[in-house]
Parts: C-alpha cells; sequence; structure tokens
C-alpha cells in the first residue's frame, strides 16, 4: 500500500515552567508506516505523543490532519474522531471497571441493549488476535490484572474500531511489562497492521525493537529532534552514538563474592532452594508471572517479621516496577518521594531535618541524573523514566543492605540503564546484596547468577559463564 502524508507538525514547542519540553519540533507522519521514535529521558517524546494525542495543547507551532490546521480545541476526542489513538506509557485503564466495561469508555457507540455483550467480543477478538493464548476474561475488572495484563488490554483497545477509523496508533514504551513472548506478539501484530496502511509509532527504549519493526527512525535529543533516516542505516551502537549515549560495553563474567553480611536463604514449597549472599547481585529470569515477584514479596515481608521458608538478615529495600500503583507518592514532591524511606537518617530529634532531607535528594539527583529544575516540585512533574530514577534514589539512598528490583527498568533509556547498572555494581562492591527480576536479556548479563522461574519453581541455576538466551528459554518453556 503506497504511504502518504497524513500528519504534519511544525515548530510545535511545549514548556513546563522553566522546562522546555519541546522547542520547535518539525515531523511528518505517514499512513502505511512503523516510525520508530528514541532517545534519552526527558528528550520529549512523550510529550510530543501527548501533543498529537490531543492531551496536551502546544506552546507555539502547528499540527495538521489531511491538510487541517488544528487549533487549541484539538482534543483527546477529537484525535479519536480523527483516527488517532494512542498507548501511554503511564497505563489509563479505569481500575474499578471491567475489561469490556473500559472497552465501552473508549468507545461511547457501543450503547443500547447487549453493548456489554458487543463491548466483550470486540476486546476478546482483539486480543486474541494480538495475544493468542492471553488469558484474559473481558469480565475481569481491571484491578485484579497484573501489569502486564493491564497493558495487553491497553494494547487491544488502542486497536478496536467502531463507529471511528483507525489511522494512527501511538505505542509508548509498549512492551515495558511484557515478556519476550508476549513482545514478539505484540511486534508482529505492529507489521501486519502497517502493511494493512495503519500508521504506527513506536516508542521504546529496546533499541532492538525499534530496529527490526521500524521502517524510519526518529532521534529526540533536549526536546528537538536531530536526526531523521530509515531505520535500516542503523545499528545498535549506531543508535546510541547518535541519541548521544554511552557506548556499548560487553558484559564480562564477574565472580559472586562470598563475605559476611546481609543474606537471604529461600527454601520453597516447590522445593526450590537458594542463597543470595553480600555483594551478590542475582537475578530472576523467566516469562513474566511465573513466581518472580511473589518471591520478592515474600522476601521483603519475611524481612519485617518472621515467614516460613525464608530468611532474611539484613534491612530490605524495593524498587518497583509498577511505579504508579506501587512506587511513587503522587501527592509528594520529588524529594519526599526519594527521602521516605531514610526518614530515620533524617531526623534531628522528633522532627524531620530539612537540611539533611534536602542533602540526600540532592546527591542523589547528582548520582543518577534526575532531571528537575527543583526537587520541590511535584513527583509527577517528572517523566516516567525520571520518576523511575527517584525510586532507584530512595531505594540506594536509604541503609538497606537488600536491595530488591522488580524489573524496575520500564521507560528507562539505554544511557540511563548504563548508569544504573554501574551504581548496583558499586554498591555491590560495597557488600550490598541485590535480587533482581528482569525480563530483558541484557540485564542478566550484569548479574552473578541468574535462578530462571518456571510455574513458580526454579527451573535453572546458571553463573555467569553459563548464560545464555538459548538456556534462558529452554528453562523457561
Amino acid at each position: 500500500m503506497t504511504s502518504r502524508t497524513v500528519i504534519t507538525l511544525s515548530g510545535v514547542a511545549k514548556s513546563f515552567g522553566a522546562v522546555k519540553a519541546l522547542t520547535g519540533v518539525d515531523l511528518a507522519l505517514q499512513s502505511g508506516e512503523c516510525l520508530g521514535l528514541v532517545g534519552h529521558n526527558g528528550a520529549g517524546k512523550s510529550t510530543l505523543m501527548n501533543v498529537l494525542a490531543g492531551t496536551l495543547a502546544p506552546d507555539g507551532g502547528r499540527l495538521m490532519i489531511d491538510g487541517t490546521l488544528l487549533d487549541r480545541s484539538y482534543s483527546v476526542f477529537r484525535a479519536h474522531a480523527l483516527g488517532v489513538r494512542c498507548v501511554f506509557q503511564e497505563l489509563s485503564l479505569c481500575g474499578n471497571l471491567t475489561v469490556a466495561e473500559n472497552t465501552r469508555v473508549f468507545h461511547p457507540h457501543l450503547r443500547g441493549f447487549g453493548w456489554k455483550k458487543r463491548s466483550a467480543a470486540l476486546i476478546g477478538a482483539m486480543l486474541d488476535d494480538i495475544f493468542p493464548g492471553h488469558g484474559i476474561a473481558p469480565g475481569t475488572p481491571v484491578s485484579e490484572l497484573s501489569i502486564a495484563q493491564r497493558q495487553m488490554v491497553e494494547i487491544a483497545r488502542a486497536f478496536t474500531v467502531t463507529d471511528t477509523p483507525l489511522r494512527f496508533v501511538i505505542l509508548d514504551e509498549p512492551t515495558s511489562s511484557l515478556d519476550a513472548s508476549r513482545a514478539g506478539q505484540l511486534l508482529s501484530f505492529v507489521r501486519r497492521q502497517v502493511a494493512a496502511g495503519i500508521g504506527v509509532i513506536l516508542i521504546s527504549h529496546m533499541l532492538h525493537e525499534i530496529l527490526e519493526t521500524a521502517d524510519r527512525v526518529v532521534i529526540m535529543r533536549d526536546g528537538r529532534v536531530v536526526a531523521v533516516d530509515a531505520a535500516s542505516a542503523y545499528d545498535r551502537e549506531g543508535l546510541v552514538v547518535a541519541m548521544g549515549g554511552l557506548a556499548h560495553h560487553q558484559a564480562q563474567a564477574r565472580e559472586a563474592r562470598a563475605a559476611n553480611g546481609a543474606e537471604i536463604r529461600v527454601r520453597a514449597e516447590r522445593g526450590s532452594a537458594f542463597t543470595a549472599r553480600a555483594g551478590e547481585i542475582v537475578g530472576l529470569g523467566g516469562l513474566a508471572a511465573h513466581g518472580q515477584t511473589d518471591l520478592l514479596l515474600s522476601v521483603f515481608r519475611a524481612a519485617q517479621r518472621r515467614t516460613a521458608g525464608v530468611s532474611v538478615s539484613g534491612t530490605v529495600a524495593m524498587v518497583a516496577g509498577d511505579r504508579q500503583r506501587d512506587g511513587v507518592f503522587p501527592l509528594w514532591s520529588i524529594k519526599q518521594n526519594i527521602g521516605v524511606r531514610s526518614l530515620k537518617a533524617a531526623r534531628r530529634g522528633l522532627l524531620i531535618d530539612p537540611d539533611r532531607e534536602n542533602r540526600l535528594a540532592e546527591e542523589w539527583r547528582t548520582r543518577i541524573g534526575i532531571r528537575a529544575p527543583d526537587l520541590d516540585l511535584g513527583i509527577l512533574s517528572l517523566s516516567g523514566g525520571n520518576q523511575q530514577k527517584a525510586l532507584f534514589a530512595r531505594a540506594l539512598g536509604s541503609d538497606a543492605q537488600i536491595i530488591l528490583m522488580d524489573d524496575p527498568m520500564r521507560g528507562v533509556d539505554v544511557q540511563t540503564k548504563r548508569e544504573v547498572y554501574r551504581l548496583i555494581r558499586d554498591e555491590a562492591d560495597r557488600g550490598r546484596t541485590f535480587l533482581w527480576y528482569t525480563t530483558e536479556m541484557e540485564e542478566l548479563y550484569e548479574c552473578d547468577r541468574v535462578y530462571v522461574f518456571r510455574n513458580g519453581a526454579i527451573s535453572a541455576d546458571l553463573g555467569q559463564g553459563q548464560l545464555t538466551e538459548e538456556r534462558i528459554l529452554q528453562a523457561s518453556f
């Protein structure tokens, strides 16, 4: 199918107080094309997509769809009517409604007698098409779904069609909570949609997804587009360099260091057992929802009280993967979100000493590179990736000897990932223990040992020298 330019953005600008999120962006979007959008956290990707989706009004510039200039009355409803949909990085489903009811919210024309049945059939068919074997019932309340299942529902809902056309779908970090199998299903579906003439904008920090799926790549830095080229013009290293990131380094085999200090011993009901010692980075691999998060939570609980089968000798902090639900305190400032795990250290007598609280937050803003003009701003003023940095700062800035990480790199750019890997290794060298669940193969190479999970039990124990993607996939299935 012949591609044609449908959406044109010219000189689009947007500021949030002193922060210039977009500084004159020009971009042309075509039908029947997958456009890959990359850049570090705070580069302006999500802000630009919010402008396109109608959730943010630009401060300047022009937005045209099919040659029609859209004014400041452009909104989500107008975008939807014009066939522009967006799957946001921060999921937007209503937790108190079922999957079918959330689909009805998205399609107001699904009304009248039997609307619930029609809505359930619509979302069920799309889930089957994108994610075969998903196991999600349309009558299930969204609050009962895992974060991966919620992401699957939101993606499927964006591609459903009733009375309005579907022309462009924006996918902002759509695979951040999906395992490799589900991510592969989605990206194959995207290529089918593109072949049918739908335009897709794919934002991802998983650079291999961009290179394998996109037709063109747009690179953003500091609120502007700095490069546009065919995806075939780049390899992974070229993308990292163009983004202004760090050069790739090969993961090197490391020996685990046993030392006197914090330790985790786990003996699960199904006979699985392992020990994580001071100074070790222990990875938990395998497909999503096979017991990794449950194990982390059992360790977290065991640090607070006696738990059968789990013994923990040391204080614990946790970096949540679902920052919206389990991570940030949305009404608090950035500084308060960083310092909440370190209140004891920030006390002077019975009260919190503002100077100590400020010093802690400023130290970790510098160490982990949180982009914020003022740490007294609300945590939600940060981009998703910078919110995640604040959660890392909270854990690493505390006195915890054991750090639990529940697939925490969602929405974090490649440069920040490298910096966090270095921080984790530095902290492990100082004797901290890390228990790290991740769905990213690259991150497993950063670990000293990896336990692969299948059906709630450990199916493989792999040392650094044994780690290969093939072995992990074999053990996962």
